[in-house]
């Protein structure tokens, strides 16, 4: 098998899962009626995270195949955090997170410096926006409506992602960025399969 056919499966793939990475999360939420164990901020800061992500690699004009898949995620958590507000009670609340996102986005790629700080800094909040979560399971010690098939999907586009940069631009601040989120990705899902076999072993 060539590697560019290595490197075309690798792209397609994750744009595949990653257009229903969040749907299991979403189902859960929709058919508990509740977001318990969901870390608000942790979406925000995912969703922070994004936004750079597709900016830089935009603004720098990478293959297209290299982050078409953020538009879509960024689609997905916009829902997920509507459906967070909306069962937390507070849906109004969402509309000052959406005009900051919609009022900063322009400004990231308005200078290069900017742009280029932005990704230096998306690696740490990218990593803040899991220990969130991870934070919230271990204060809850309860899994609550937490998808782990959604983590284990982003364990396999990180996987994936790592491939496709060293193949193609190389770009050392991306690639790290993929090698911490793999790690934090698989920290998340483990720690989610462990307290819901925890929660089933109390029942």
């Amino acid at each position: 098998m060539s590697a560019d056919l290595v490197l075309h499966f690798a792209n397609f793939s994750t744009l595949f899962v990653c257009l229903v990475l969040k749907f299991p999360q979403v189902f859960a939420l929709v058919s508990a009626k509740s977001s318990r164990g969901i870390s608000l901020k942790s979406l925000l800061l995912e969703l922070t995270g994004y936004i750079v992500v597709l900016s830089y690699q935009s603004y720098y004009e990478y293959p297209l195949s290299a982050y078409l898949e953020y538009p879509i995620l960024i689609a997905q958590d916009v829902i997920l955090l509507v459906l967070v507000f909306y069962y937390n009670g507070n849906l109004s609340h969402c509309l000052l997170p959406a005009v900051l996102f919609v009022a900063v986005w322009p400004l990231i790629t308005f200078q290069k410096w900017i742009i280029d700080l932005a990704m230096s800094l998306c690696t740490f909040i990218s990593a803040a926006s899991k220990f969130a979560q991870l934070q919230c399971l271990w204060e809850t010690r309860d899994a609550g409506q937490v998808s782990d098939l959604t983590w284990a999907i982003a364990i396999y586009t990180s996987l994936a992602r790592i491939f496709t940069t060293l193949m193609t631009t190389g770009d050392f601040q991306v690639l790290a960025r993929f090698l911490i989120m793999l790690l934090l990705n698989g920290w998340v899902t483990a720690t989610i399969v462990y307290y819901r076999r925890a929660g089933i072993k109390q029942e």
